[in-house]
């Protein structure tokens, strides 16, 4: 089993079992009031592990599954890590959650009642860094064939999302979608750049995009 699939088993689990107790799903909130104010640091973490209902649930395991696959095995070959590959996945996985809801947690923290919950953060950085990885990857909408390259899904996934985050009354955190977007981005190419001393990825990817542009 990978490590995909065991953290998608995990937030599954978790998310299940906070939807049946609304105790715990309180204590898992991210509330950036109650983190300034308590110092209840464990909420920037244990929101990205629980979901408002089955539908955000599916489509953000879903999109991890599919993406987070294509991420894992690029990490784990000579090009990315190699055999530390599974430790730089779970890498960006985790601190993901966390780093994109920073703006978030400065926007909302004098908001005792702002709250905010899901693994769009970390699913978004897992997104953006496979687009990186193979920008011509071929997205469609789960049940609909693949039918736009990633490096035009991208810009388009980020207009949507700020779009929605204007619009949205949920407790879904649109604005995580962006900034884990930028984070999968930036610690792809920034990991790579330490583990191989180039900027390998970002070359990569412009290459790629001028070809099917027609512009090299």
């Amino acid at each position: 089993m990978n490590t995909t699939t065991l953290l998608l088993l995990l937030t599954t689990a978790i998310s299940i079992l906070a939807n049946n107790s609304a105790s715990l799903k309180e204590k898992m909130l991210f509330k950036p009031f109650r983190i300034n104010k308590n110092l209840e640091w464990h909420r920037f973490f244990s929101s990205g592990f629980i979901h408002a209902d089955w539908e955000h649930l599916i489509f953000n395991m879903l999109s991890l599954y599919l993406f987070g696959t294509i991420v894992e095995h690029a990490f784990q070959s000579a090009i990315y890590f190699a055999k530390n590959g599974t430790f730089f996945f779970i890498l960006l996985y985790i601190t993901s959650i966390p780093i994109s809801l920073l703006y978030t947690y400065f926007r909302n923290k004098s908001k005792s009642n702002y709250a905010s919950l899901g693994a769009s953060g970390a699913v978004s950085a897992v997104i953006f860094s496979a687009i990186l990885i193979d920008p011509t990857i071929q997205i469609g909408l789960f049940l609909i064939p693949p039918i736009i390259p990633g490096y035009l899904f991208g810009p388009l996934f980020l207009i949507a999302a700020a779009w929605m985050g204007k619009k949205g009354k949920d407790n879904i955190n649109h604005a995580a979608h962006i900034a884990g977007a930028l984070y999968g981005w930036i610690f792809t190419i920034t990991a790579t750049y330490i583990e191989h001393d180039n900027l390998k990825p970002i070359h990569t990817f412009i290459s790629i995009v001028q070809k099917n542009l027609g512009l090299e």
